[in-house]
């Protein structure tokens, strides 16, 4: 049966994805990076996902996806209460390996496209896991509204994919570089 979307023939439905990162933590406010490591959210970071939560009050999320971490699922869980969350390993951070929890001057991504972090993963790694992610969710979620809370690989792994960019570029406009954050980025997935 064909689908009919915007007057054309054989085209699904867009599913757009609400991208956010999980508050501050414990591990961010000492200077440090987690990777697979847990770390809790710090009173500040407690306090920004509640208030994303009030920002984003009027958006109506079919559902929140987060990583396994607990950084991720307590930031949702603050953000947005009213919503189904599902958990999914495919969200989580880069595996810094040797490197997780150690100071953040020593996780430099452009030196990890390719060469994964000691012990652990490259972004290309992560790449891969948001592309099956991605896959799953053109599969099962058409046409919805996603929420993700999750983590910077993840999220820069989707600026490559859905804008067809290189690490180099998304590595280059990190928000978290540039100062620009905002509540939520928009991905379309098509």
């Amino acid at each position: 049966m064909k689908k009919k979307y915007k007057g054309r023939d054989d085209v699904g439905m867009e599913t757009k994805v609400i991208y956010f990162v999980h508050g501050t933590t414990t591990d961010n406010a000492s200077g440090k990076c987690s990777g697979w490591k847990q770390a809790e959210l710090t009173d500040l970071g407690r306090e920004r996902a509640i208030n994303l939560g009030r920002l984003r009050k009027d958006t109506h999320f079919d559902v929140i996806f987060t990583s396994d971490l607990v950084r991720a699922i307590d930031s949702a869980n603050l953000a947005f209460p009213n919503v189904e969350h599902i958990q999914d390993k495919r969200l989580r951070e880069c595996n810094y390996g040797d490197l997780d929890g150690e100071d953040k001057s020593l996780v430099v991504y452009e030196e990890h496209v390719d060469n994964p972090f000691p012990n652990g993963e490259s972004l290309k790694d992560v790449e891969n896991r948001i592309k099956d992610f991605i896959t799953f969710l053109k599969n099962n979620y058409e046409g919805k509204t996603i929420g993700i809370v999750a983590h910077r690989a993840p999220q820069l792994a989707f600026e490559v994919l859905t804008k067809n960019i290189s690490w180099e570029d998304a590595n280059k406009n990190d928000w978290r570089k540039t100062k620009a954050w905002q509540p939520g980025w928009e991905y379309i997935i098509k």
